[in-house]
Order: structure tokens, then sequence, then C-alpha cells
């Protein structure tokens, strides 16, 4: 079941609302052709904060960017949730907008969902990217001073607390661009509630994929950055080598580089997308 179908025929997005049981999910769909690229955001962010990565991508493209329960315009769930249940969500999500192949790019704690996505739809998920993210629960971490920022939500309600914070907790692209970053991540019209965020968090908290990894059999693309605080590179090292067809790529900037520097890296997924 769908509502609040609204479509925009020059820049050709749709906004809508799916309903999934009790869920109400926020959706934005860029019409395309080809296979859709599912965006799976990070945590306590809402959909918006992934258009530098829609305005760099393939013009032609079929893009699906949505928000988790809590997060930007979706409702927060009236019970915790984990991935396994949210990788559920999502895949009725795809039913109601009418995709059922589709490629999977999962960023930070997206990349999370999207490697559970994967594991629990292996003929539905083409092809899987993993940018800026671990295992999970079980991976190296960042540092507990970083870790520790990330609990709050306040780099995207605290302009003046995020240009004075993002760059120690990004790094890469964020250190000598602290106010652009700032305002990227100010750059959203709906927050993400108290609650949901802690869903999200509960979420990550009780996940890890490691012992998994070897049962994700499509082409995968691990994207890091050897300057990120939040996701030390090494566990994109770590899971290229437990995920049986991962390619490697890495770039000199850090965790929120995808958007700081779409122009650099979307260009590598698109690619990789567009092989096989």
């Amino acid at each position: 079941m769908t509502a609040g179908n609204v479509l925009d025929h020059h820049t050709r997005f749709e906004e809508r609302i799916v309903r999934v049981g009790c869920h109400r999910i926020r959706v934005s769909v860029r019409h395309g052709s080809g296979v859709p690229v599912v965006l799976c955001n990070g945590l306590g962010a809402g959909l918006e904060i992934l258009g530098p990565i829609v305005e760099s991508w393939n013009a032609g493209a079929t893009i699906v960017r949505f928000d988790v329960p809590g997060a930007g315009g979706s409702p927060s769930s009236l019970v915790p949730y984990g991935f396994p249940y949210l990788a559920w969500v999502v895949g009725r999500v795809l039913d109601a907008l009418g995709f059922r192949v589709v490629d999977v790019v999962g960023y930070s704690w997206g990349g999370a969902l999207a490697q559970q996505f994967a594991l629990q739809n292996p003929r539905r998920c083409r092809r899987l990217v993993l940018v800026a993210t671990s295992t999970g629960a079980v991976s190296v971490p960042g540092s507990p001073r970083t870790l520790a920022k990330m609990l709050t939500r306040r780099r995207f309600d605290d302009a003046a607390w995020a240009a004075a914070n993002v760059a120690e907790l990004y790094g890469g692209t964020a250190r000598p661009n602290a106010g652009a970053v700032a305002g990227l991540l100010g750059r959203q019209p709906r927050t993400t509630s108290r609650t949901g965020y802690l869903q999200q968090l509960l979420a990550g908290a009780l996940w890890t994929s490691l012992p998994m990894l070897p049962l994700i059999r499509q082409p995968v693309l691990v994207v890091a950055g050897t300057d990120d605080p939040i996701v030390p590179a090494v566990n994109a090292r770590i899971m290229h080598r437990l995920l049986p067809h991962a390619t490697l790529h890495m770039h000199s900037g850090g965790h929120i580089d995808v958007l700081t520097g779409a122009g650099e890296v979307v260009p590598v997924i698109d690619a990789f997308l567009a092989t096989g």
C-alpha cells in the first residue's frame, strides 16, 4: 500500500509513503533505466543527505532512497528492530515500487543493512557496494573519543557543535572544510527522532556480519578511506578478504568523502555496477 505519491516530471523524482505493516516508510525515487540502485543511508540522517551522491550519478540510472523508521520523514517504530527485520521491510518497499532485482549501496550504518539485505536476498540483490562501513559489533572500532561523539545527534541539530567536531569525526575532506560539512549535515528538512536514533544505535550494537561474509556470493565493491576515524580502513581489508567475490577501492579521504567528494568516488561505484 502506498500514499502521498508526488511526481516532478522535470527532475524525474517521485516521493511517496510506502506502508509496510505498522511502518510508514518515506521513499524517493529518481526514475531512469537499468537495474535500480538502492541507497542505504548512514546513522541518524534523512535521505536528503545523499543528494550529492544522486547528483553525481549517471543521470540515466534509477535510484531509490528511503528513510528508515524514526529517521527523516519516516515515523519511529513502536518497538526496537534489528537488521534482519529491517532488510525484510526494505524488500516489501521494493515490492510496492515494482522493483525486483536491484543493486544495493550501503553507506556507514547503511552498509550493515545492505549486507543483511544481500544475505537474505541472494537472487534479488545483483551487486553490492559497501562504503565506509564494517562488520558491525565485531569489528575494529574507531577511537573511543570519536565513537562517543557518534552517540549524539548534535552534528545534525547544532551547527556550531558540528563545525567544531566534524573534522575529528570524519577526517578526510572534513578537516579543511569543517564549515561546509557542517552545512551539509544540517541540510535536512526533517530531523531524526530521539527514539529513532536510539533504535538505530541498538540495531548496530546487536549485529555483526563477520561469520556471514563468506555466504554473500554477489560481486561486492568495498570502498574505504585511509583517513576514516569512525571506521578504520583495516575493516575494509578484512571484509575484502572474507567476501568471496570482492573488489577493494581505497581512497585518501575520510568517512564522509563519498558525499563531499562524490564526484570522485561515485564514478568508481557507477563503473562497478555497470559491469557484468
